[in-house]
């Protein structure tokens, strides 16, 4: 299932239709690649949620990041997975379903609200892929995320 010369696929018009700008895949932090091909499906490593190779904010979600601006950094970590994706498949349209998201939320103690933030991923991809958005998903608090990110979200997607 390609896209033709010149023709823009339906999933990348849809990023335009919510005014996403899929980037490029941000390059790894330390010995890894961003994502791999097994089989039908694609494994992301960890995303963050970096713009232009910074982040937006640092810090630990419900002591110096308040929970609305994780769930968009979920997003947008969930965009930067998506474009791993692309790097290997060459076109979105060939998902037919995003299997697992993991979400990685760096968090006060007395933070609970972990769902609710890597909603701010799941909702999105619900919203670029449709049906083949909804996956199965883990949301986990922990002490510290690479560069004191506050969020961090990995994917398995299948495709054809």
């Amino acid at each position: 299932m390609t896209v033709p010369d010149g023709a823009v696929s339906a999933v990348e018009a849809r990023l335009e239709e919510l005014g996403i700008v899929l980037p490029a895949v941000v390059p790894p932090l330390a010995s890894y690649v961003p994502a791999v091909i097994s089989g039908n499906f694609v494994y992301t490593s960890g995303q963050l949620p970096l713009i232009n190779g910074k982040l937006p904010a640092s810090g630990k979600v419900g002591a110096v990041v308040d929970p609305e601006t994780a769930q968009r950094l979920a997003g947008t970590c969930a965009v930067n997975a998506l474009a791993a994706v692309k790097a290997q498949i060459g076109d979105l349209d060939r998902i037919t379903r995003i299997v697992k998201v993991t979400g990685f939320v760096a968090s006060d103690p007395s933070f609970t609200g972990q769902p609710a933030v890597i909603n701010g991923a799941s909702e999105l991809l619900g919203k670029i892929l449709g049906e083949a958005g909804t996956h199965a998903r883990s949301a986990v608090g922990v002490a510290v995320l690479p560069l004191d990110a506050p969020v961090e979200i990995e994917i398995i997607a299948e495709f054809i």
